[in-house]
């Protein structure tokens, strides 16, 4: 009886040990808040839903599991994301950037004034020193930016101008008081994808290749990050 109950533990630990870690998947923004709006008059929420699907097909692919959050764009309350992802082992939120109006300038576009930027593009990767676990917070925000850097992806620097550097060369920067990293059991992260006021940028993020070339980007670094701890 005494061997059955070791084997039986030995057996729960090694299940623990090899089972997928969980990773919540965030649609930043939603249905009744759409977010910045970009160069060609897009909603930022449509923009983050497409890479989330992308990326969540990306991790499921590396046998991370996902929950998925306010993917239908229900979720009104930022507090409300992290209390949906609870029993995660990572959280990321997924935005798309835009920038002040002191650097936009307008244009017209399918008969409607728009606006643009020409000075800021590329991703960048927030987390926050109020975090539970900022340990695993850096660390997986590195490890997604080096792997984007090397995909040939660039972070923007711009960030600089109001955040302190986690790791700017991989694109990460401090946010503390953001809702989504700090009200959270979770280590967590916010991923801006791209710069969606920059009209050159934002053709690109909605290219299906690049979208997929960077979910798997992310994806990888993600995994890196969870499987060797």
């Amino acid at each position: 009886m005494f061997f059955a109950r070791i084997f039986a533990l030995f057996c729960l630990l090694t299940a623990a040990a090899l089972a997928s870690p969980l990773v919540a998947v965030d649609v930043g923004h939603g249905l009744a808040d759409r977010g910045a709006t970009s160069a060609r008059g897009r909603s930022e929420f449509d923009f983050n839903r497409d890479f989330a699907v992308e990326l969540a097909a990306n991790l499921r692919q590396r046998d991370v599991a996902v929950r998925e959050v306010n993917f239908a764009g229900h979720i009104g309350s930022l507090m409300a994301r992290p209390k949906a992802a609870v029993g995660s082992d990572f959280f990321i939120s997924i935005h798309h950037d835009s920038i002040s109006e002191a650097w936009l300038l307008n244009w017209e576009w399918a008969g409607q004034t728009q606006s643009y930027t020409e000075v800021k593009r590329g991703y960048g990767i927030f987390v926050s020193a109020n975090n539970p676990d900022l340990a695993t917070s850096l660390r997986c925000a590195s490890a997604i930016g080096a792997v984007l850097r090397r995909a040939g992806f660039v972070p923007t620097p711009w960030h600089a101008r109001k955040h302190a550097p986690a790791d700017a060369e991989n694109g990460v920067w401090y946010y503390d008081n953001l809702v989504v990293l700090y009200r959270t059991t979770l280590p967590a992260v916010l991923f801006e994808v791209g710069v969606i006021k920059h009209r050159d940028e934002e053709l690109e993020l909605l290219d299906p290749e690049r979208q997929a070339r960077m979910a798997d980007a992310v994806a990888t670094g993600i995994s890196a990050c969870l499987y060797v701890k």
